[in-house]
């Protein structure tokens, strides 16, 4: 009788941890296991070693590993609530009602699906903002900010189609307001918006068209890009730690060569223990809060005021003190632009690693952040009960009285703050530039407060007093 050609285990047990794992079965040696740690599922997340010091949880706050966290939690509670939900103006609402009260924990998994949405927004904004101050956007990793900034538009993206779906007062009027923002894209904004909603404002075709960019345009994409920016993380290794004198921050070991420990359990330990951890909280806050429902949408009864998402109030808020073009097109282009071209600028300090640069760096820092809560709130202060631009420039077109005139007033602003920090403590230019990144981050967070918090009937500014009253 001829052997049998195939190689292959004849136990069903083994044949099937071989298709996982796709390598023979190691030897009871070291070689032999090394194989097996280097060929290990998790490893495709992760490189096979990394340096000790990265393991540091104040460094990265663990903020990469919570998104996709959260992106798996989103993942889980979407198809489950799909089972529930058809994307028509006459059922989406009833549906939302049936999952608060016929559908078994159909509210919890509501709730842990718009909070970690939300929450998802925050995080990625924060892991920016992580990276940028501890310089981890330097060669070799530019590529990889911009992956970062375009995954930052696309969980918006992903949130501001998601907000639609449950059909109520709040989520009908805030994509009204927030889809409006496209109709100020020069030429091609009007006929954006109307295919975006499918008409010319939100009805069932905007329904349909946002689920099915909700559902399965945007997670593909955002996988894709995920996947990517991972690999690129590996492929780029992660930036050291480093104290203010630009010695690795190993804990005080005084080592001058950077110690790689395996992934498997050092790293991976971490994360699971981490992961566990926030999951319990998300759990916990998504069983006491609800996420919110109004009334069902009424087309005809228009909220006072309405608002659009909270991640856009920023914007909004901007529209009330520039020219629609520049509040929402011109100026978030600008902001955009500037953040993709700052990892390619040229560096005349080396301090990858070190949070905020330097001791003169986070000086700087917290300058700019002081400058930004006390100059934003007096600017909206004086554009709205004491400058009028266009009503002192009459024979101007409002374009560039409550537009270019402003716009230009600010960035000249910008560089005199920029030239008189940078004289002032006789710094570099990296951190300069990084004051003037903190100054407009803190600018942009306390217009959005002011936008949520402050803002009444006919959005009108509102004093403290009155909003606590």
């Amino acid at each position: 009788m001829a052997e049998n050609p195939d190689p292959r285990p004849e136990h069903l047990p083994q044949r099937i941890w071989e298709s996982i794992q796709r390598d023979e079965l190691p030897p009871p040696d070291d070689r032999g296991r090394m194989r097996l740690v280097m060929n290990n599922l998790v490893l495709h997340l992760h490189p096979s070693k990394v340096a000790r010091p990265t393991l540091k949880f104040t460094y990265t706050w663990g903020l990469g590993g919570l998104a996709l966290l959260l992106v798996m939690i989103l993942a889980v509670t979407g198809v489950l609530l799909m089972f529930e939900y058809t994307p028509t103006p006459q059922t989406a609402y009833l549906d939302m009602l049936k999952l608060q009260t016929e559908v078994w924990y159909g509210q919890l998994i509501r709730n842990l699906h718009h909070w970690s949405g939300n929450l998802l927004v925050i995080t990625v904004f924060l892991h920016l903002l992580r990276v940028f101050f501890t310089g981890g956007f330097r060669t070799p990793r530019e590529f990889n900010w911009v992956l970062g900034l375009g995954l930052l538009l696309l969980v918006v993206a992903a949130n501001f189609t998601g907000y639609l779906l449950p059909w109520d007062q709040l989520a009908y009027w805030a994509v009204t307001v927030g889809s409006s923002l496209l109709s100020y894209v020069p030429l091609i904004g009007e006929p954006l918006r109307n295919f975006l909603l499918g008409g010319p404002e939100v009805g069932a075709a905007t329904l349909t068209n946002f689920y099915g960019l909700h559902v399965a345009i945007i997670p593909l994409a955002l996988m894709g890009i995920v996947s990517f920016h991972i690999w690129r993380v590996r492929k780029d290794t992660l930036s050291i730690p480093r104290r203010l004198d630009g010695k690795i921050d190993d804990g005080g070991t005084g080592s001058t060569q950077v110690e790689k420990v395996t992934t498997l359990p050092h790293l991976v330990s971490r994360e699971l223990v981490f992961a566990l951890v926030m999951t319990g909280l998300i759990l916990m806050w998504s069983v006491w809060v609800n996420a919110p429902l109004e009334a069902a949408a009424n087309p005809d009864h228009s909220p006072n005021p309405a608002k659009a998402a909270w991640y856009f109030m920023g914007l909004q808020e901007l529209l009330l003190h520039f020219h629609p073009v520049f509040g929402a097109i011109i100026i978030p282009t600008l902001a955009l632009g500037a953040l993709a071209i700052l990892p390619y600028q040229r560096f005349d300090l080396s301090a990858e690693g070190v949070w905020f640069r330097s001791l003169k760096g986070r000086q700087m820092a917290l300058v700019g952040a002081v400058t930004g809560l006390i100059a934003t709130p007096a600017l909206v202060l004086l554009d709205e009960y004491a400058l009028d631009l266009p009503g002192l420039m009459p024979s101007l077109p409002t374009l560039i009285s409550n537009g270019w005139i402003p716009l230009a007033a600010l960035l000249l602003l910008l560089i005199v703050y920029y030239e008189i920090i940078k004289r002032v403590f006789k710094a570099t230019a990296c951190e300069s530039r990084q004051s003037v990144f903190v100054l407009l981050v803190t600018a942009f967070v306390v217009l959005t407060v002011i936008g949520i918090a402050f803002r009444g009937e006919g959005m009108a500014l509102m004093w403290p007093w009155e909003v606590l009253g």
